[in-house]
């Protein structure tokens, strides 16, 4: 078996268990340093990656192929921009209000959720075509695509709280407003990038 089928495979393992158990992966990098591989942290990314820009083509299915290509490359731009300029802002302030967290460890933190963000985003994928085929009114459609963003948001709130609390009990749930500030800097991008106009096109 090559290396990269090794590394694949292990990454997609450790991903599985990110997702199951995610306050108990991070931990285990913030006690036992860093078990993980670095194609761990890309596996996670890639799955974040993947959901958003399958979600993302759904949006775009009024605009035929091409508008389902269009969408579906600004949405998991947009969601990544979103996710990753908040994080040294997250480190920072972290560790100004005592937090003790390596880099590596709040990286990781993101990262899980973010993943567990995009699978969420992939389950919702029925949901919104559902809606966008037998309901074609692009101010409903709008409307269950937001409703369904709010959704993720509120779980991805939820994981990130559950990681952090497990790594620093003492902190509880503060460090979550990272997700809000997630939240409204990927509303401004999904509308700059035009992700709305092609539902209600």
């Amino acid at each position: 078996m090559s290396m990269s089928s090794v590394r694949l495979r292990e990454g997609l393992a450790h991903v599985g268990q990110a997702l199951r158990e995610p306050e108990a992966f991070v931990l285990r990098w913030h006690v036992d340093g860093a078990p993980y591989r670095w194609w761990v942290f890309a596996a996670l990314g890639l799955t974040a990656a993947a959901g958003t820009t399958v979600y993302g083509m759904t949006m775009g299915t009024p605009g035929g192929a091409g508008g389902m290509l269009r969408s579906g490359a600004s949405c998991t731009l947009a969601a990544g921009i979103a996710w990753a300029l908040p994080l040294p802002a997250l480190y920072i302030l972290n560790s100004v209000t005592g937090s003790r967290l390596r880099p590596s460890t709040t990286l990781l933190a993101a990262l899980v959720t973010t993943s567990w963000g995009g699978l969420a985003l992939l389950a919702s994928v029925p949901v919104n075509l559902f809606f966008t085929a037998a309901l074609p009114v692009p101010a409903l459609v709008l409307l269950v695509n937001l409703v369904l963003f709010g959704g993720v948001g509120v779980a991805m709130v939820d994981v990130f709280c559950r990681v952090i609390e497990a790594l620093e009990p003492h902190r509880g749930r503060a460090p979550a407003w990272w997700l809000a500030l997630v939240g409204a800097i990927g509303a401004e991008l999904f509308y700059a990038f035009g992700l709305f106009h092609a539902i209600l096109a």
